[in-house]
């Protein structure tokens, strides 16, 4: 078990199938971020709560409005011209390190806040993924969520 979020993220992202979720979800509107938090929150077995999915989500919000999403959207921009650019193509890949560099600092503070949080609730029914989807959770793709967990629980 990784004792940070940011170790349980890389590996859990490196298991196979689940860049490809995490993809798909992120298209449909989830923040992978808080998903990849709340699989880390699953494993540790911590009780989730309306509050603390709240915290969570008040605390991402704006940091992947004003800081991800603007540099996700430049790279993204870039990707076409900058297979035919070399000096834009340096400049791409310094964005997405940023980005990676940025979505790191995020999960630094989700774990910073759910830190304070016991652990190791064995009664605690694990339902951190579904309550911290998108807000219309219903249109998810169930099966990438379901790939993030089993993922998760290898890491």
């Amino acid at each position: 078990m990784c004792a940070d979020l940011w170790s349980f993220s890389l590996s859990t992202y490196a298991h196979p199938g689940v860049e490809a979720a995490c993809l798909r979800l992120q298209a449909q509107g989830a923040d992978v971020c808080l998903l990849l938090c709340g699989a880390w929150l699953e494993q540790r077995a911590v009780t989730v709560t309306a509050e603390r999915i709240q915290a969570l989500k008040q605390l991402a919000g704006p940091w992947q409005t004003q800081v991800i999403e603007p540099l996700r959207q430049v790279r993204r921009q870039w990707r076409e011209t900058a297979q035919h650019d070399e000096n834009l193509a340096g400049l791409r890949e310094r964005v997405k390190a940023l980005e990676l560099d940025a979505e790191r600092q995020l999960l630094t503070r989700l774990e910073a806040l759910a830190h304070l949080w016991p652990t190791g609730d064995a009664t605690a029914q694990q339902r951190w993924l579904e309550g911290l989807a998108a807000e219309d959770a219903a249109n998810l793709d169930h099966d990438a969520l379901q790939a993030l967990r089993v993922a998760a629980t290898s890491a």
